[in-house]
């Protein structure tokens, strides 16, 4: 089914409340949202919009691009005062630029992912910093800090995925993976000191990132090694996956940049 136009649209969006980008039966996911407010937006206009990838539920994003293709040209500022009127508070279009239908493919284009995981290790926090961060309790977050750099590099993730494919591509890349205390996402309810791990692909496996702040966490507390953490990126017989998977509401996708 043709469109005459396309646009890449890049909004934000607050997770907490939702259950993730794909459009799921009888609860509000992202996609179902989006295209709610789109079809308020483009009354009687054809549309479809497709999204650059599934986020899981409670998982927010400051940088969310999705292809729209339409029937209709669309005026930018009209557009984005339009939609930011529509839509609700947790979903706010940020920019929006007309793009090649033969040329551009959001899903198969050449892309870098980055990841924000928020963590704090003071004790219970602000119940209004729960969207954002997950407090863990005492952890060596030094020695949490030489685990995740060894995630960086081309390794084995076939133990942070959940339920692969057969055609599963499980050797992946990671460009940088890094904790660094958190100056980025701020709040005057958000814990004195808190932390971010931050992670650069080209692609991740369902869960990938939740799981390697698992097993960080595993790390800190004292549970696992670094030796354990580098054993688990080399393929062997075993498929278990790692146990600990960290709560989706401190996990956020923080950018995404298209190759040319």
């Amino acid at each position: 089914m043709n469109y005459k136009y396309s646009y890449l649209v890049r909004i934000q969006y607050l997770g907490f409340r939702l259950h993730g980008w794909q459009k799921q039966p009888n609860v509000k996911t992202v996609h179902f949202i989006l295209d709610k407010t789109l079809k308020f937006v483009f009354k009687g206009i054809r549309y479809k919009s497709v999204g650059v990838g599934r986020t899981d539920a409670k998982v927010s994003s400051v940088d969310y691009p999705f292809q729209l293709f339409i029937d209709e040209p669309v005026e930018n500022i009209s557009f984005l005062r339009s939609f930011n009127k529509n839509s609700p508070a947790d979903i706010r279009a940020l920019s929006i630029e007309e793009i090649s239908n033969d040329t551009f493919n959001i899903i198969q284009s050449p892309k870098i992912k980055e990841y924000h995981y928020y963590f704090s290790v003071q004790g219970k926090n602000h119940p209004y910093a729960a969207p954002f961060l997950i407090d863990f309790g005492k952890l060596d977050v030094d020695l949490m800090k030489e685990g995740a750099s060894l995630f960086s590099g081309t390794h084995y993730f076939g133990l942070y995925c959940t339920k692969p494919s057969k055609d599963s591509v499980l050797i992946r890349t990671i460009e940088s993976c890094e904790i660094i205390k958190n100056n980025i996402l701020t709040a005057s309810f958000f814990p004195e000191e808190s932390f971010v791990l931050k992670v650069r692909g080209k692609g991740f496996l369902r869960y990938q990132i939740r799981l390697m702040m698992g097993a960080l966490i595993e790390l800190g507390k004292g549970n696992i090694t670094l030796n354990d953490i580098n054993e688990s990126l080399v393929e062997k017989q075993s498929k278990e996956t790692l146990a600990n998977i960290a709560p989706g509401s401190g996990l956020h996708l923080h950018d995404v940049e298209f190759s040319p």
